[in-house]
């Protein structure tokens, strides 16, 4: 059985509508969110095949993110004429964010949200919600994603930025907060446990990945993701992955899934 939710509206693409877990609802809106245009009265002009012109197979669904933005990825459909109780075929596709500096999109994994409520302009995805920081000073998430512009690395290869990134996003994270405060006492130690080449949107990239020990707290999993930019800029794009470890931490798949995910602004997102 298909779960409740919100999923394209067989009878008109362009529209999501409410399918309870056994049948549709009357309760549509568009894929932005707002209420659904008032349905046409009966007996008006007859019946009309409609095609959902969706450009680029995207919507803007949130706001500007400091230079990013949040879009609902729809399937183009045409035809209405599917029955009326047929339940959707799988969930509703995935949000994406969108480095527009970058030139790039990341899909958003279950349980991540954008960060339009952050003063930061770089994150551009946390986990829902926030904790005590195990120091206690102030608020922590488990889970963070930050896409950047490397600086003073022009020419350099994708590894060297990558290296040269890694310690300080592994101090931001779980050293020395902006307010100079440590959230989890400081870092002890770190081991590398992931690097290497990886394709990241039809480029030549580089990660490295640190499992990183902090005095307070489980510590956590950083990594720095180099590529070229597709904006046509010559420093490369900086994707920080930051992710608490322990049971509470997002698991290290979502890591693998939004690297692999990534994509330029304008091309279509596979699975």
């Amino acid at each position: 059985m298909t779960p409740p939710g919100w999923y394209s509206d067989p009878q008109a693409p362009h529209l999501e509508r409410w399918w309870d877990g056994r049948t549709w609802t009357e309760h549509r809106r568009t894929a932005s969110g707002l209420p659904a245009p008032p349905t046409p009265a009966a007996g008006a002009s007859g019946r009309a095949k409609a095609i959902a012109l969706i450009s680029a197979g995207a919507v803007l669904a949130t706001a500007i993110v400091g230079g990013a933005s949040v879009l609902r990825t729809d399937e183009v459909r045409d035809g209405m004429d599917t029955t009326l109780n047929t339940a959707p075929t799988g969930p509703p596709p995935p949000s994406l964010v969108v480095d527009q500096l970058n030139g790039i999109t990341l899909p958003v994994p279950t349980g991540w949200t954008s960060s339009s409520d952050l003063a930061q302009n770089d994150i551009v995805m946390t986990t829902d919600g926030t904790y005590h920081c195990p120091a206690d000073t102030g608020r922590c998430r488990h889970g963070e994603v930050i896409s950047r512009t490397a600086s003073d690395a022009h020419g350099a290869s994708a590894r060297t930025v990558a290296e040269r990134d890694l310690p300080d996003a592994a101090e931001a994270a779980y050293g020395h907060d902006p307010g100079g405060r440590r959230p989890f006492g400081g870092i002890r130690s770190h081991r590398v446990v992931k690097s290497g080449r990886v394709a990241v949107a039809g480029r030549d990239g580089y990660l490295v990945r640190w499992r990183v020990k902090t005095a307070q707290g489980p510590g956590g999993y950083v990594q720095s993701l180099a590529f070229p930019s597709h904006s046509g800029i010559p420093a490369p794009a900086v994707v920080r992955f930051v992710f608490d470890a322990g049971p509470d931490g997002p698991p290290l798949s979502d890591m693998d899934a939004i690297t692999s995910g990534i994509r330029a602004v304008g091309q279509k997102p596979t699975g």
